[in-house]
């Protein structure tokens, strides 16, 4: 299964910025079986990255223990109406993704 588009909403709140967004991803721990009770391989999101206007702010390693189509939230100290956020991740078989989304 690939992985499929991002959705994400970022708003401003008094002295601070509340990102949340849904990654759509299989997130496969290796350990599953598939039908025919063969091991599905691992496939998960290992690296997520969290820009404002440019800037990595949340640079984080990630394992194959969270679910499959993870949501994420963060809150970030400050911000601003019409701030660019993007969010990107790679996972372990090289697939990567990303969107961006202005401070509502």
């Amino acid at each position: 299964m690939a992985a499929g588009p991002m959705k994400m909403r970022a708003l401003l709140g008094q002295g601070y910025t509340d990102i949340r967004v849904l990654m759509n991803h299989p997130m496969e721990t290796g350990q599953r079986k598939d039908p025919d009770g063969k091991l599905v391989p691992m496939h998960f999101i290992q690296n997520l990255t969290v820009k404002v206007n440019g800037r990595t702010v949340v640079d984080a390693q990630i394992s194959q223990a969270v679910s499959r189509n993870p949501v994420f939230s963060f809150r970030l100290k400050g911000g601003a109406k019409g701030d660019k956020i993007e969010v990107s991740w790679l996972d372990n078989q090289g697939e990567s993704n990303s969107t961006e989304a202005a401070v509502a």
